[in-house]
């Protein structure tokens, strides 16, 4: 792939997750009673789309990590050789979080909530930093991948104690995505992630704190 069309693959895959909408490759993840939103509150309902619309601006971002750092792997700093394994593994990643991406909306649209209004910038946000990630090397990209699927789930799984009890239809959703992350993690260990410095870890808490608390609101 030369230099143009990755980085068009890149603006595409941008826009894709910006502007259409998403489709899943699995179903909805269904709660095991049945779900039915008529019964929540009106408080209850904004704040699950509160929620969700977070859980939504996560995915954009993992659609622009992924996406930059597959543009690092092919196109290293440095010198060093493209690694078009972990470009493909990457952008295997993406294709499975764009289901909690569908998913999310989904959810956003069923609650009339909607996404957030300040996704552009955390996708050129998210993929600033992804791209930075990825050119270090593959271990540091692979580290980072662990990391924020692991910040992620810890994420994912408070959802889980402030969504509304009633709420089963979102829970199902949130459940199945933090099982997603923790899988996606163990995977980047498996291709050989390194371990990130406490430092970084603690800047990208912070990074993640300002991003969910804009969200909920904005």
């Amino acid at each position: 792939m030369s230099a143009i069309d990755a980085l068009l693959c890149a603006a595409d895959n941008g826009l894709r997750t910006l502007f259409a909408k998403p489709v899943a490759a699995r179903p909805t993840p269904q709660p095991s009673v049945v779900a039915d939103d008529s019964g929540l509150t009106p408080e209850e309902k904004a704040l699950s789309g509160a929620l969700m619309r977070v859980n939504h601006v996560g995915e954009v971002c993992a659609q622009a990590l992924y996406n930059a750092q597959a543009l690092a792997a092919r196109w290293p700093a440095g010198g060093r050789a493209p690694d078009e394994r972990l470009a493909r593994h990457l952008e295997a990643a993406s294709r499975e979080e764009t289901d909690h991406l569908a998913w999310t909306k989904e959810r956003l649209d069923a609650l009339g909530a909607r996404p957030s209004l300040l996704n552009p910038l955390w996708y050129a946000g998210a993929f600033g930093i992804g791209l930075l990630a990825g050119q270090v090397g593959r271990g540091v990209s692979l580290g980072f991948v662990v990391e924020t699927e692991r910040q992620v789930e810890a994420h994912l799984d408070s959802h889980m104690n402030r969504l509304p009890p009633g709420d089963h239809a979102s829970r199902a959703v949130v459940a199945q995505m933090a099982a997603d992350e923790a899988e996606h993690a163990r995977d980047a260990q498996h291709h050989g992630a390194a371990e990130l410095p406490a430092p970084v870890k603690a800047v990208m808490q912070g990074v993640a704190k300002v991003m969910t608390t804009v969200a909920h609101r904005v």
